[in-house]
């Protein structure tokens, strides 16, 4: 093999790479909304690390045990079983070795008396670690998309820089 073919398979190796990171990042991603709505609790919690973190408007959620606790919890049982659905858009994903960031928008669909209505829309800040060659959430951060700079910021923070 001549060093411009071995150059050319080190470069085809290093980009096949990059993209399963991604496809399996985008795959973690898209695995939340089946398991939170779906009220698979341990689903959930496995998505992120053991002490990762779930900062959410409402508050800080540290570990599986706490997620798997939100998971559980009344309201979020309330929204399953009166109808609810999770939606997130492909996120725009950035691998850095073993680390990555994915930035994405996500809705959360619920059903009332009317049908089915959103019921928030939110900037999503996906940190993620290689960990034993499998991806997994070490912080994602949400913020509602209710016109605060805070969201926007969170959005342009993923495809700036």
């Amino acid at each position: 093999m001549t060093d411009t073919e071995k150059q050319l398979l080190q470069s085809l190796l290093g980009r096949v790479a990059v993209l399963e990171d991604k496809l399996a990042i985008l795959e973690l991603m898209t695995a939340y909304g089946p398991a939170i709505d779906s009220g698979s609790a341990e689903a959930v919690a496995r998505l992120w690390t053991e002490d990762g973190v779930y900062d959410v408007d409402t508050g800080v959620l540290r570990g599986h045990a706490a997620i798997t606790a939100m998971v559980q919890s009344q309201a979020h049982q309330g929204w399953i079983g009166g109808g609810c659905a999770h939606m997130l858009e492909p996120g725009h994903i950035r691998v850095d070795g073993d680390t990555a960031v994915a930035t994405c928008k996500s809705q959360l669909i619920i059903r009332d008396e009317d049908g089915f209505r959103v019921h928030r829309i939110t900037a999503n800040r996906w940190e993620l670690a290689k960990i034993d060659g499998v991806w997994k959430v070490t912080r994602r951060t949400n913020r509602l998309l209710d016109g605060r700079e805070e969201a926007r910021a969170l959005l342009a923070g993923g495809v700036l820089s």
